[in-house]
């Protein structure tokens, strides 16, 4: 969990450098209607139903997300010139490479169920195994305090591996003590709920807004869809980051989620429209970052916490270092582990050949 952390830690700037298709040309002209991006992917998978539209940024390709759960799963994303709709690349992301890293990392490529489980369990054993080692890592006195804090490069590969483990590990463990909690966040829904009422001082946790849509009157001449965007889009100048979630039934309404600061994801703005007329529903929670309670906010940190965006690229490159300790503690520590192993095999030999001559002077 810890290789595939730090690999993913720089996923976006990874992903832009390899895929070429991720990048456009940027033209003084405006988008092609979302409806009409939505319709040219649609073509490229037959059968398959477009499910979120995900904008990025002007020199950025639109990705158009397939994406269907339970039985005979499947994710699918088209990739398209959003100022002529051509389309540059259709790929069944289960096979991409930062997809694979990601199941790594949050099922170690088991199945769903099994894998959420076991990793859930690793990271309460690992919580178990951060405190314990903090514990172990408290200087005694001054003397050692000196050598608590910075590792001793010119020493024998024994004392060399002691420090690894010792001081990397006390510096990578405050910031995996937040991996680690925003973790248990999303493995445990007790953990999510737990936080919500923490910061919202005792409030229960709410379930996401569920809206109705009906057609009431005449249909637009316009879709709602592209009317629903362009008023998204009309109330936030300036924010090119913007991701579209389609109905997936006919009475289920259009999310649209305006992204408040590039690089975040928690300050965002939540909006929903009927999907036939394009009026707005307002929401009491998980709508408005603004009107958003401590409990709601905390929630919505749980992914820029746990991959360090919080803080920005400096967040993300502390997050990398800390995952790459985090894998090294259980070699480090195995070789102390086998190491004092070693030296009580030796020491037994030398007992019993000192009993042997007290017997033979008595």
């Amino acid at each position: 969990m810890g290789l595939t952390g730090s690999i993913y830690a720089f996923q976006p700037e990874l992903s832009k450098l390899t895929q070429p298709y991720l990048t456009v040309k940027e033209a003084d002209r405006p988008y092609l209607p979302v409806s009409q991006l939505s319709a040219i992917a649609a073509k490229q998978l037959p059968g398959k139903q477009p499910t979120r539209i995900i904008y990025y940024a002007k020199d950025r390709a639109v990705t158009v997300h397939f994406i269907k759960r339970g039985n005979q799963p499947y994710y699918w994303a088209v990739f398209l010139n959003p100022y002529t709709g051509a389309v540059l690349k259709t790929r069944d992301m289960d096979t991409e490479f930062f997809r694979f890293i990601l199941r790594g990392h949050m099922y170690l490529w088991l199945p769903q169920k099994i894998g959420q489980a076991v990793v859930a369990t690793c990271l309460v054993i690992f919580v178990v195994i951060l405190l314990s080692g903090l514990i172990l890592w408290w200087p005694r006195n001054k003397n050692s305090r000196k050598n608590s804090f910075k590792v001793k490069w010119p020493a024998s590969p024994k004392r060399l591996n002691y420090d690894l483990h010792k001081v990397l590990g006390f510096y990578a463990s405050w910031v995996l003590v937040f991996s680690i909690a925003t973790g248990l966040a999303w493995s445990f829904e007790s953990v999510m709920k737990a936080e919500y009422w923490l910061f919202s001082g005792g409030r229960e946790r709410p379930a996401p807004p569920k809206f109705i849509s009906r057609q009431d009157g005449e249909p637009n001449a316009a879709p709602a869809l592209d009317k629903a965007l362009n008023n998204a889009i009309q109330n936030y100048p300036g924010i090119e980051h913007y991701q579209v979630r389609l109905p997936d039934s006919d009475s289920a309404a259009i999310q649209i989620i305006m992204y408040l600061k590039e690089g975040k994801y928690a300050p965002a703005d939540n909006l929903y429209f009927n999907q036939y007329t394009a009026e707005r529903f307002n929401t009491e929670s998980w709508g408005l970052y603004a009107t958003a309670n401590a409990g709601e906010k905390a929630n919505r940190m749980t992914y820029d916490i746990h991959t360090g965006s919080i803080a920005g690229l400096a967040g993300r490159t502390l997050v990398f270092f800390a995952g790459l300790i985090a894998a090294s503690l259980p070699v480090t520590g195995f070789y102390i582990w086998w190491g004092r192993k070693r030296k009580k095999k030796k020491s037994l030999p030398q007992l019993s050949l000192v009993k042997k001559k007290e017997k033979t002077l008595i």
